[in-house]
């Protein structure tokens, strides 16, 4: 869908969490792709951090960025895969029912079939997925280079961008706390 030109964009801020057990600040490639990513697109990086492959430490970094008012939307990387260690997805699940919020199962979907034209069928491993709780939209992503290329180039870019049409997520963005 096209950029309308006449809008205004709207910047937002955005937190970046890296799951893993092995990265550190030196190494952390991917969430260093997506940081100058945010930044590239006019978006305010607040904050950045990495978690160990922990659900309660996953769900703990959440829950204290969703209380942040600079912060409207977290992208996390890692932890999306099929292994005992791979806990992202369950962390969120986590959040969303501990704060009355919602899946964006097409988030998920749309990631795999974009994934699938880099990675073939080994996409169908990814449990990407994404939610919106307490008014901030999470997204979580695979922890590749490749796979947080996918899912911002070829999604949140977006979708984060007020101008995008015909819908966005950043317009709802003042509606996410309705009741």
């Amino acid at each position: 869908m096209p950029i309308d030109y006449d809008r205004t964009f709207t910047p937002i801020g955005i937190a970046v969490l890296t799951v893993s057990d092995s990265r550190t600040a030196a190494d952390d490639t991917s969430g260093d792709i997506l940081a100058g990513r945010i930044e590239g697109a006019g978006h305010r990086l607040v904050e950045r951090a990495i978690v160990r492959d922990d659900s309660d430490a996953i769900a703990h970094r959440l829950e204290a960025w969703m209380a942040d008012s600079r912060i409207d939307a977290i992208v996390a990387t890692g932890g999306t895969g099929l292994t005992g260690r791979d806990v992202t997805p369950e962390a969120l699940e986590k959040v969303r029912r501990d704060h009355a919020g919602r899946d964006i199962p097409g988030f998920g979907e749309l990631f795999r079939w974009l994934s699938y034209k880099s990675i073939g069928t080994s996409t169908i491993q990814s449990r990407a997925c994404a939610i919106v709780a307490a008014g901030t939209y999470i997204f979580a992503l695979p922890g590749s280079n490749g796979a947080v290329k996918d899912g911002w180039d070829g999604i949140l870019a977006e979708q984060l961008d007020s101008r995008n049409r015909p819908c966005n997520f950043a317009e709802l963005m003042p509606r996410l706390r309705e009741v």
